[in-house]
């Protein structure tokens, strides 16, 4: 089950209590996501349900946001941001060395299942250039030289 009934039941009572469904597209494909790690194309079509849109509707926003996975990531995504802010402060490096230290290529994942490599346009870390976030922490200011305490990191707090 994507979802359980009470999820449902909480976000079909969102979605009544606001004036335009389309307004909690991402509320109810994040709350998807977070239960699975993804959305599926099951997913898709319960948040159409949930929302009232069609299934057409729902994906022109999932495959909108880079931040929404349409297909299976590992358990902590890595965004590197590639905006002109931390292109131009080292994001690129960046990028090189974590998939030497991670072996995959941006888009992959690991053979763990552990990380997911993925480019992002913007964190909204500009000032903090050049940013990246795995999972739900912003990691700003980063210097190659971090990258592998970093990764050690995130590894320990999955394990623990």
């Amino acid at each position: 089950m994507l979802l359980s009934e009470k999820q449902i039941t909480q976000l079909k009572r969102r979605v009544r209590e606001t004036p335009h469904p389309r307004e909690m597209i991402l509320d109810v494909l994040h709350a998807i996501q977070d239960a699975n790690g993804w959305v599926s194309d099951e997913g898709v079509e319960l948040a159409a349900i949930i929302l009232g849109l069609s299934p057409l509707q729902v994906e022109e926003v999932a495959t909108f946001y880079d931040k929404i996975y349409r297909r299976p990531v590992g358990r902590k995504v890595i965004h590197i941001c590639d905006s002109i802010c931390c292109w131009s402060r080292g994001s690129e490096a960046l990028m090189q060395r974590l998939q030497q230290l991670l072996g995959i290529a941006a888009g992959e994942t690991t053979i763990d299942g552990m990380f997911t490599l993925l480019p992002t346009c913007c964190l909204g870390a500009c000032a903090d250039a050049p940013a990246l976030r795995i999972g739900k922490t912003l990691y700003g200011k980063v210097a190659i030289e971090q990258l592998e305490a970093i990764l050690d990191g995130e590894r320990t707090e999955v394990s623990s």
